[in-house]
């Protein structure tokens, strides 16, 4: 066992400034500080007893490995649950991607069958303009046959047949 050592002994005479306090606790008998005695005024290490009972030294030892150990059960249950809450929080998002990407294809294949149809209906706009453009170009050559009747030496003659 270490001494303890007397805090006024470090330097030989309490200090002037301490006279106008008492040397007994103010706390009723307890002192805030363990290792602080007030009436000698004698300060002990920390790894000493107040008393030399190796029961009381032990029983504080025990307390404190209680103390460490429930601190470390309580840690480990709020651990838990912070990894539960952030696999719960991990696994919402996962269903929202999901859901965006179940919406996404449906979007996709509406969007491609209003495609497939507009693709359709410009073919057949297609055709039916290339259908015209032969028509039209039909039309043109019989109006200048027509013009190129008209202009013969014949045309004054008309035939009205009824």
């Amino acid at each position: 066992m270490q001494p303890s050592t007397n805090i006024f002994s470090l330097h030989g005479c309490p200090p002037s400034y301490l006279s106008h306090f008492p040397t007994s606790s103010p706390f009723c008998g307890q002192s805030p500080n363990p290792f602080f005695s007030f009436e000698t005024g004698v300060y002990t290490p920390q790894f000493m007893s107040l008393s030399s009972n190796n029961s009381t030294s032990e029983e504080g030892e025990e307390n404190l490995t209680e103390i460490v150990n429930e601190r470390k059960q309580k840690r480990k249950i709020s651990n838990r649950e912070s990894a539960r809450r952030s696999r719960m929080r991990k696994q919402r998002q996962v269903d929202e991607l999901w859901s965006q990407v179940m919406w996404l294809r449906n979007e996709n294949h509406q969007l491609l069958r209003k495609l497939n149809c507009v693709l359709e209906s410009q073919e057949k706009v297609i055709e039916e303009n290339a259908q015209l453009k032969e028509e039209t170009s039909e039309l043109k050559h019989l109006i200048n046959d027509m013009q190129l009747q008209n202009q013969s030496p014949f045309s004054g003659i008309r035939d009205d047949i009824v």
